[in-house]
């Protein structure tokens, strides 16, 4: 086996990976990334998204920032965990240890970091403003930098260079290696030559299991088969670096039964796809009924909550049915990114006829939603309490009758942006063992963290990567020499 030496050993070239080495190479560390893409599709998943940020400023998170993760932070909690929560890490009962759940240290790093690193950011070239987003209704303002992912990896990747990374495109992750004293010492990959020990500290940045069925169908169940990642860049993501942490003790957080989910049309094969202008219509699944409310407050805030309905129709699929006046509301357009055209009939029965929904059933629903429409004022750039009287399920807003001709119809899957399931880490982003204390040279940055349960806080997965992949570079470069 070949051997070669570094000070810090980065697996993954998103924006979390590519945050942790230049952090530390301006520590003054050697350094080295792996990515098992070549490098024209370098970046993972970063490089395909639009890269929303949670900040209402580019030094302020949203005022919801740390209340909406830590709601969302776990599971089911017993009420005396919640309390040894509130206390500091060393301090804490021994059950109450790397339990999974989110850590309040870790939440608060998060939130007071962003801003700091956002400004560290500016300073490789990036750009940030608030740009129009596909949502046409939000709860949140979301700062995006200029030119979306693509251009965080870019000037991440520009500046590592600069600095003198070594890069080794084609090359696989697959196991750590610890000396006598429970110590990370190397990472053992795998190249087009063969296998390849690479000593130093260890950040793994390479994502969640998206693009991995057997993981997927372990953790999510069968149902996988109707999901597929949201981008091109999933498919690189297939758990090893998961693995091969938990398989030296470390503890995982996350639910990994779980993901976040987006409604995209399944017709279509370019990144993110996204039909979000599904509240304006009702939607149907193979059997021609409605099975959801549409429009349960602003699409933000609610999309991922309607997907995860869709996924659990028969063949996880379902069809948003909308009117033309769908077409007259301000910049419609937005809402729908799938570069596939909608299915258009000049009536309800044709449109069961080019959906091949039972046509019977599809009249029945049209014909029930329309009549539980009440007379109101249709506002669709806000929240407008326009809701349906005496249907089941409620749709709660915008509730207007579907009467007016060219009825428009798109198909919606939900994908898999990220798994959820991964490690835990503490403020450091030093992944910690079921005990509760951190590995010593092994961290975690990016999605491979795992921080969600039930319900993604919107807007925060890119922010992730850039502020514990910074944290992991510096604190990795602090210590190369411990």
């Amino acid at each position: 086996m070949r051997e070669e030496r570094f000070d810090v050993v980065v697996a993954g070239s998103g924006v979390a990976g590519l945050s942790a080495a230049v952090a530390a190479a301006e520590g003054g560390a050697k350094v080295v990334v792996l990515e098992r893409a070549p490098r024209e599709e370098r970046g993972g998943q970063s490089r395909y998204t639009e890269a929303y940020l949670r900040m209402k400023s580019e030094t302020e998170v949203t005022d919801d920032f740390e209340t909406h993760l830590a709601t969302n932070g776990s599971g089911a909690l017993d009420p005396d965990l919640i309390g040894e929560l509130a206390r500091p890490p060393a301090d804490r009962a021994a059950y109450a240890r790397a339990l999974g759940v989110v850590d309040p240290d870790v939440v608060q790093t998060f939130a007071e970091q962003a801003g700091p690193t956002i400004a560290w950011m500016k300073g490789f070239g990036v750009r940030f403003d608030f740009l129009p987003t596909q949502f046409l209704t939000k709860s949140q303002p979301r700062l995006l930098p200029v030119g979306g992912g693509l251009a965080l990896v870019e000037a991440l990747a520009a500046k590592a260079e600069s600095l003198g990374v070594a890069f080794r495109y084609e090359t696989t992750a697959l196991r750590l290696e610890q000396d006598g004293e429970g110590r990370v010492a190397a990472l053992v990959a795998r190249d087009g030559d063969g296998l390849v020990r690479l000593a130093g500290q260890v950040v793994l940045a390479c994502g969640g299991f998206e693009g991995s069925s057997e993981m997927m169908t372990r953790y999510v169940g069968p149902r996988a088969v109707y999901l597929r990642p949201i981008c091109k860049g999933g498919y690189f993501n297939r758990g090893e670096g998961i693995r091969m942490a938990l398989d030296i003790g470390a503890a995982g957080a996350g639910e990994f039964g779980s993901f976040h989910a987006e409604p995209i049309d399944p017709r279509s094969g370019i990144s993110e796809p996204s039909v979000f202008i599904f509240p304006y219509g009702i939607l149907v699944n193979k059997d021609g009924r409605r099975f959801t409310d549409e429009a349960p407050g602003t699409v933000d805030a609610h999309y991922e909550r309607v997907t995860r309905r869709i996924f659990e129709q028969r063949d996880g699929i379902a069809w948003v049915i909308l009117d033309a006046r769908h077409m007259r509301i301000p910049n419609y357009r937005l809402g729908i990114r799938t570069d596939k055209p909608p299915i258009v009939a000049d009536s309800i029965a044709g449109m069961a006829a080019a959906l091949d929904l039972p046509a019977e059933a599809l009249q029945a629903t049209v014909a029930e939603y329309n009549a539980a429409c009440r007379p109101g004022d249709f506002r669709p750039l806000e929240l407008d309490a326009l809701a349906t009287q005496g249907l089941a399920p409620v749709k709660s807003n915008w509730a207007t009758p579907l009467d007016e001709a060219p009825y428009h119809a798109y198909p919606i899957m939900s994908a898999n942006v990220f798994t959820f399931g991964g490690l835990q880490v503490d403020a450091f982003a030093r992944v910690v063992d079921g005990d509760g204390r951190p590995v010593p040279g092994l961290y975690a940055a990016g999605e491979i963290i795992g921080m969600y349960y039930g319900t993604y806080t919107g807007a925060t997965s890119v922010l992730k990567g850039m502020v514990f992949g910074r944290i992991a570079g510096e604190d990795a470069a602090q210590r190369r020499n411990i």
